[in-house]
């Protein structure tokens, strides 16, 4: 994990015992990382945030998902104004080619070829905004490896629907779980949200 700051806000007090998770805007629409938070008792809200999602020409995985992630912050809290706002986006990576969200069934099958039986890194980057100037953006990497995947298996999994909202075209913990062998890292990261690195971020940025 590496981590870039701005100006950071000083950290308020805290009682002993308590595990502080101030109420968040999540700058997204996705049912993943509203889980995550959800799971872990986080309060939050959402607002999704639009934005051209598209990679600058040569520019590198780690610092274009922590780009996104920022604009989505800096999108949401444009329209509503909060105390701390959320962003993240997420990509795939196998052998120095980015994997996206697939735009139709056939670029899904691709995607999943390219997987088939081979590590590759998930990416995500995180972005916390205070209102009135704070803000922490970082990554997080992750390396899963796909077992061997057949052409029946790959028709499946694609007519399942599954891999069509997908950075990389499958989603670690819905039906590709079958397909994956082993995973180095955060497993959270992979499902689209670094839980731990979030809950350290916010205690960096901390209280108003």
């Amino acid at each position: 994990m590496e981590k870039r700051s701005a100006p950071q806000v000083s950290v308020g007090e805290q009682k002993p015992g308590e595990v502080a998770m101030e109420r968040v805007l999540l700058a997204s629409a996705s049912p993943r990382r509203a889980e995550i938070l959800r799971a872990v008792g986080w309060p939050f809200e959402t607002l999704a945030a639009d934005i051209d999602e598209t990679f600058a020409p040569g520019e590198a995985p780690e610092r274009a998902v922590e780009r996104l992630a920022l604009e989505k912050a800096l999108a949401a809290i444009g329209r509503k104004p909060s105390p701390l706002v959320l962003g993240a986006d997420t990509t795939v990576v196998v052998d120095s080619e980015v994997l996206a969200k697939p735009s139709d069934d056939a670029e899904a099958r691709r995607m999943l070829r390219l997987l088939g039986g081979r590590w590759h890194d998930v990416v995500t980057g995180v972005a916390l905004v205070r209102e009135g100037g704070g803000r922490l953006v970082a990554h997080e990497r992750t390396r899963v490896r796909f077992g061997p995947l057949t052409d029946a298996e790959i028709e499946w999994y694609v007519a399942s629907g599954e891999p069509r909202d997908k950075a990389g075209a499958y989603a670690v913990q819905g039906r590709a779980a079958l397909f994956i062998e082993e995973i180095e890292g955060d497993y959270w990261n992979v499902v689209g949200l670094p839980i731990r690195l979030v809950y350290k971020l916010a205690a960096d940025i901390g209280r108003p």
